[in-house]
């Protein structure tokens, strides 16, 4: 069994997921009198709204990373532990993890989301998407080493291919990965080959719905589009894949079907909770919405349980408005916030009125100097917009020497429109590359239901 190292006597809060909502939670009872125990898989916080600029080789992952232990360093209380929960005891109030169970009073559950490929989750391996480190090196290995392929390609079609990217999915993550790797092509690479023309790269990004950025105001979706065609993005709405297979991407837009020759998908197209909302639904009877998360009561909180919360992505909490609440990190900070103050009211024997959601506004990043951004009823693009979103992630990035390494790096890039971290890692030979891409697609079926993105 795992003991936490101090304060045994003290209300024992156990919180698992080191994202932004369980972290913020840690932070928020750093002086609380419990005794606090974080548990995650990572020993670091990762900032995943800026993962696609790792993916894109604009920065490094230390630079939108921070140690667990040291961000809570200050915190006496607060006890890290690097391990995973793999089940749950209510009755006995037990968290099961591979190395022991830990025993607690109050329990945070803020484990997140992953990619969903409604299922086909066999396209996994040939278009992966972006939540962890690795996903987003893997994402910079596959877009830098399809231009190193396309140099040494005599065949024209192969070449193309080699220069095609199909992007599945017009959210925010799409529509800025999409215009990430536009920049790449048209500006930071252009002069760097000699046998091919990167400005002739072909970047599609497709969306299942009427318009991307779904979430955001039309004019503002509009916008979005307008400024990702101006960087020579295709963007196809109303357009549903149907399969990959073998370098081609098949999609549909109404009755027309399409195959577009492309080496590098990326998916960007759908999430779904992890396990630890089923092991929620199978321990406690919680209720889960289709794509797995728990429907929480307006104090986030189970029902039935009092002393459990699901807070941050996992959480379904539909409360406020007539849908849930949309899986951004400030929804998930002050959700983190608002538990540790209500955990705080209960020692004092006070009550705390239920969770609402102070909705500051949303921003998306298209290009340098593009980007859309939704300030309560203000709406507004272009460069205002891209400096109110650079100002917005800097505030958020956790420890101070990241606020400063990626100011330094984002104003090189842009007065240079150069990218530092443009490197291949991982299995880096095109032959491996290949040989991976024909063993992924021998087991594919062409006979997959479509996929609305």
């Amino acid at each position: 069994m795992v003991e936490p190292a101090n304060h045994r006597s003290a209300h024992r809060v156990v919180i698992v997921g080191g994202g932004f909502a369980g972290l913020y939670a840690a932070k928020e009872l750093g002086r609380a009198p419990v005794q606090v125990t974080l548990i995650d898989k990572r020993n670091f916080h990762l900032f995943q709204p800026l993962l696609y600029q790792v993916a894109t080789g604009t920065l490094s992952p230390a630079d939108i990373s921070s140690p667990l232990r040291g961000i809570l360093s200050n915190n006496r209380n607060t006890q890290v532990l690097m391990e995973e929960v793999i089940d749950l005891d209510p009755e006995r109030q037990q968290v099961i993890l591979h190395q022991g169970t830990l025993e607690y009073d109050s329990l945070i559950i803020a484990t997140g989301v992953s990619h969903h490929y409604f299922g086909n989750d066999h396209w996994q391996p040939t278009a992966p998407g972006l939540k962890t480190v690795e996903d987003a090196l893997e994402m910079r290995r596959r877009i830098f080493i399809a231009f190193e392929a396309a140099e040494k390609e005599p065949d024209p079609e192969k070449r193309k291919a080699w220069l095609t990217f199909v992007i599945v999915g017009g959210g925010p993550t799409g529509v800025e990965l999409a215009g990430a790797i536009a920049e790449l092509a048209r500006n930071t690479l252009k002069r760097d080959f000699r046998n091919i023309n990167t400005t002739e790269t072909q970047i599609l990004l497709l969306e299942g719905l009427d318009r991307i950025l779904p979430p955001y105001p039309p004019e503002l979706s509009a916008k979005a589009a307008e400024a990702l065609t101006d960087l020579g993005v295709t963007v196809r709405t109303k357009t549903m894949v149907t399969n990959i297979d073998n370098d081609v991407v098949t999609a549909r837009h109404g009755d027309h079907e399409e195959h577009i020759a492309a080496r590098t998908v990326l998916w960007a197209a759908g999430v779904k909770a992890s396990v630890m909302g089923k092991v929620l639904e199978q321990r406690t009877g919680a209720q889960l919405d289709r794509v797995g998360r728990v429907i929480v009561e307006p104090d986030l909180s189970l029902a039935g349980y009092p002393n459990i919360f699901v807070i941050g992505d996992l959480a379904h909490y539909a409360h406020q408005h007539d849908k849930p609440l949309p899986g951004v990190a400030p929804v998930a900070v002050q959700q983190g916030q608002y538990v540790a103050k209500l955990l705080k009211s209960r020692l004092q024997g006070k009550s705390l009125a239920p969770f609402r959601y102070d909705d500051a506004g949303s921003l998306a990043v298209i290009g340098q100097n593009k980007a859309v951004v939704m300030l309560r009823s203000l709406k507004l693009w272009g460069p205002i917009a891209w400096f109110i979103w650079v100002f917005a992630h800097i505030y958020y990035l956790i420890e101070y020497d990241n606020k400063l390494i990626v100011m330094l790096q984002w104003g090189w890039n842009y007065f240079t429109r150069h990218r530092g971290a443009r490197l291949i890692t991982g299995e880096a030979s095109l032959g491996k590359l290949e040989a991976k891409t024909e063993e992924n697609y021998s087991g594919s079926s062409s006979n997959q239901s479509p996929v609305e993105v």
